[in-house]
C-alpha cells in the first residue's frame, strides 16, 4: 500500500515538472457562403451601421432611417439658444472671410467671381442637413481650384470657349458629386486611405506654391501669362514681362495688402483670442483697396478690377452639363480625380476637429453627404466644394457648436448675392490674388515634413516626390507621382515584410530584437527569427530565403570565430495574422532544406 502510494505521488511529482503544452483549437468547421459572408462583413460593415435598427419598431425604424441620413434631425432635437449664439458668430465670421477667398478662387479655376458665392451657398446648406461635423466649413478651396483649371482647360480653352468651358466644370462638378456618393453608399471609403500622409503634405505644399505663382499675374499686373503651371514656365512669363509688363501702381497695391493679411495672420496665430484679426481681415483689404482704387480712378492706370459679379441667387444648370456626347467622357475623368482630392482633404478636416472636440464621424455618411451637396450644386451652377481648412480652423476658433454655422454663412453669402456684389466692381484683381497667396502658406507644413523626415525615410521621398511632381510639372503628374509613391510602399511592405532576429534581454525571460536591444544576446546553438507580417503568396518565397540567409550568414560567423554552431531555429510568428496556402507551402520547403542538412 505504501509502496502504491510512493509510486502515485512520484509519478504526480513528475507530471507536474514536466511543462504545460498549450494546443491550439481547431476553429468550428463553417461552410463556404458564411465565410464570404463573415469576410464582406468584416470589410465592408465594421461598425455594423444597421445595429441601431434591431428590434426596433416600424415607425422608430422610419425615423432612425431619416435621422442616419439627415443628422441634423438628431442633433436639432438638442439645439438651443446658447448654442445657436455660438454658431451665428461663427457663421458671420466665416462668411467674411469666404466672401473674398470665394470670388479669388473662382478667379483660379478661370471662372467668374460669382460662381465661386454661388460654391458657398448652396453646398453649405445641403451639408448642414446631411453632415456629420460639427466645425468643417464648406466652399470652394484653392487646391481644388487649381486643379480643375489645370484639367479642363486642357480640354477646353476658357478664352476661346468659355461656354463650354463652363459646363465641362458643372459636368465634372456632377461626377465628383456622384464619384463621393457612391464611395460612400459602398463604403468604400478606404479607398481613400491609399494616398498617405507624406504624399498629401507634400501634394498640399506643391499645390500651395504653385497657387502662389499663378497669382503673380493679378499681383503685378501682367496681362499676357502662360497658362502652364511649372514653376519654370511661370518664372519665365514673369520675367520675360519684367521691363513691359508689370504695373507698378498694381504692384504697391499688392503688396501693401498682402503684407498687411500676413501680418493679421501672425497676429492671430501669436494669440488664439484675436484668431477674428485673421478672420475679417481679407474683408477688411478688399472694402479698402475698392474704395482706394474707386477714390483714385486707378483703372484707368492700367489696375485690372472685377468689373462685374451677377447679380442674383444660383440659376439652374442642369441643362448646362453634359449627359452626353464626347465631353461626357472628359467630365467624368475630370470629376473622379477633384473629388478624390476635395474627399481626402474634407475628411482629414471633419477627423481632425473632431478628435479635438472628442466626437465621432462616420466617414461614409460624410461622403455621401459631400457627394450629395456638389450633385445638388452642379445643378445650381456650382464647382467642386469641400471643407476647406482656413474657414473650419476659424469657424473652430469662432465657436461653432454645430453645422448651423454653415447655414449662416450661406445666409450671408445669399445677402451678398442679392444686395451687395454690384460695390465689388471697383476691387483690384490684386488684392483678390493677395488674399489667395495668404491663403495658401498655410497649406505650407514644414514641421510636418521634418517630422516625416526623422521617422520614415521612404514616406520622406513620396513627400517629396509629389511636392516636386507638382511644381516642375503640373498637378496632375504630382497627383499621379503621390498615388504611385503610395502604392509602391505599399508594395514594397507587403512584398518585403522585416524579419528580426531576437536575443534574451539580460535578468529576464523576454526575447527583443537586437539591432534595436543591443545589450540583448543570443542564446547558443539557437536562432530565433521574428516575421513582422502576414505570411501571403506575394512574400512567402522572400520570407524563406530570408531565414536561409539568417541562417546561412549566423553559420559564417560562428565559423570563422570557432563557436558552436546552431542546432536549433525557432521561428518567431506571434506577429503573423494570417498565413495563406503558399506560406504553409513555403515553410515545408524550409523544414525539408534544413532536414537535408544544407548548413551541417
Amino acid at each position: 500500500m505504501d509502496i502504491n502510494k510512493d509510486e502515485s505521488s512520484s509519478s504526480q511529482s513528475h507530471s507536474e515538472s514536466l511543462p504545460y503544452v498549450h494546443k491550439v483549437g481547431l476553429p468550428p468547421k463553417q461552410n463556404l457562403f458564411k465565410e464570404i459572408t463573415a469576410a464582406v462583413k468584416e470589410t465592408l460593415f465594421a461598425d455594423d451601421p444597421l445595429r441601431q435598427f434591431k428590434d426596433q419598431t416600424g415607425s422608430r425604424k422610419f425615423i432612425l432611417g431619416i435621422q442616419t441620413l439627415f443628422p441634423i434631425f438628431e442633433w436639432g432635437r438638442d439645439y438651443s439658444f446658447k448654442k445657436f449664439k455660438g454658431d451665428l458668430v461663427a457663421g458671420l465670421t466665416i462668411a467674411s472671410l469666404c466672401i473674398p477667398q470665394d470670388i479669388g478662387y473662382a478667379q483660379l479655376a478661370n471662372l467668374k467671381p460669382q460662381y465661386g458665392l454661388y460654391s458657398s451657398f448652396v453646398p453649405p446648406l445641403v451639408y448642414a442637413f446631411m453632415g456629420s461635423s460639427r466645425d468643417i466649413a464648406i466652399g470652394p478651396v484653392a487646391v481644388v481650384s487649381l486643379l480643375l483649371a489645370t484639367l479642363l482647360q486642357d480640354e477646353i480653352d476658357p478664352s476661346k470657349d468659355p461656354v463650354n468651358y463652363l459646363r465641362l466644370a458643372f459636368t465634372a462638378t456632377f461626377f465628383a458629386g456622384i464619384t463621393q456618393v457612391t464611395l460612400g453608399f459602398f463604403r468604400l471609403g478606404f479607398l481613400i486611405d491609399f494616398l498617405s500622409h507624406a504624399a498629401i503634405v507634400g501634394f498640399m505644399a506643391g499645390a500651395a506654391i504653385t497657387i502662389a505663382l499663378q497669382q503673380l499675374k493679378g499681383l503685378l499686373g501682367i496681362t499676357h501669362f502662360t497658362k502652364k503651371t511649372d514653376i519654370v514656365s511661370v518664372m519665365r512669363s514673369v520675367l520675360t514681362t519684367a521691363h513691359h509688363g508689370w504695373n507698378w501702381q498694381t504692384i504697391v497695391i499688392g503688396l501693401s495688402f498682402l503684407v498687411f493679411l500676413l501680418l493679421a495672420k501672425h497676429i492671430g496665430k501669436k494669440n488664439k483670442k484675436l484668431f477674428w484679426v485673421a478672420a475679417i481681415a481679407p474683408l477688411i483689404s478688399v472694402i479698402l483697396s475698392t474704395l482706394l482704387v474707386y477714390v483714385t480712378h486707378a483703372e484707368k492706370h492700367g489696375v485690372k478690377i472685377v468689373r462685374e459679379i451677377k447679380r442674383g441667387v444660383n440659376p439652374s444648370s442642369l441643362n448646362e452639363i453634359f449627359f452626353s456626347g464626347e465631353h461626357l467622357g472628359k467630365g467624368f475623368r475630370i470629376g473622379v480625380v477633384a473629388g478624390m482630392i476635395a474627399l481626402t482633404e474634407a475628411i482629414a478636416i471633419g477627423r481632425t476637429f473632431a478628435a479635438m472636440k472628442d466626437y465621432q464621424i462616420d466617414g461614409n455618411k460624410e461622403m455621401v453627404a459631400l457627394g450629395t451637396m456638389n450633385v445638388v450644386g452642379s445643378m445650381t451652377s456650382c464647382y467642386v466644394a469641400t471643407g476647406s481648412f482656413s474657414r473650419s480652423a476659424v469657424n473652430f476658433m469662432a465657436g461653432c457648436n454645430t453645422a448651423v454655422s454653415n447655414i449662416v454663412m450661406s445666409l450671408v453669402v445669399l445677402l451678398t448675392l442679392e444686395l451687395i456684389t454690384p460695390l465689388f466692381k471697383y476691387t483690384p484683381n490684386a488684392i483678390l490674388s493677395s488674399i489667395v497667396i495668404s491663403a495658401v502658406i498655410g497649406l505650407i507644413d514644414i514641421e510636418a515634413v521634418i517630422l516625416i523626415w526623422k521617422i520614415d525615410k521612404f514616406d520622406f521621398v513620396a513627400c517629396m516626390g509629389a511636392f516636386f511632381g507638382v511644381v516642375f510639372s503640373s498637378v496632375e503628374i504630382g497627383l499621379l507621382i503621390a498615388v504611385s509613391i503610395s502604392f509602391a510602399k505599399i508594395l514594397l511592405q507587403v512584398t518585403r515584410p522585416r524579419t528580426a532576429i531576437l536575443g534574451k534581454l539580460p535578468r529576464t525571460t523576454v526575447y527583443r530584437n537586437i539591432q534595436q536591444y543591443p545589450e540583448a544576446s543570443k542564446v547558443q546553438g539557437i536562432l530565433i527569427v521574428r516575421v513582422d507580417s502576414a505570411i501571403y503568396f506575394s512574400n512567402s518565397n522572400y520570407i524563406k530565403e530570408r531565414i536561409l540567409r539568417w541562417l546561412t550568414d549566423e553559420e559564417e560567423r560562428l565559423k570563422e570565430n570557432n563557436l558552436p554552431r546552431i542546432q536549433f531555429l525557432i521561428v518567431e510568428m506571434s506577429p503573423v495574422t494570417d498565413i495563406d496556402t503558399s506560406g504553409i507551402h513555403a515553410f515545408k520547403e524550409l523544414h525539408r532544406s534544413l532536414q537535408r542538412g544544407m548548413f551541417r
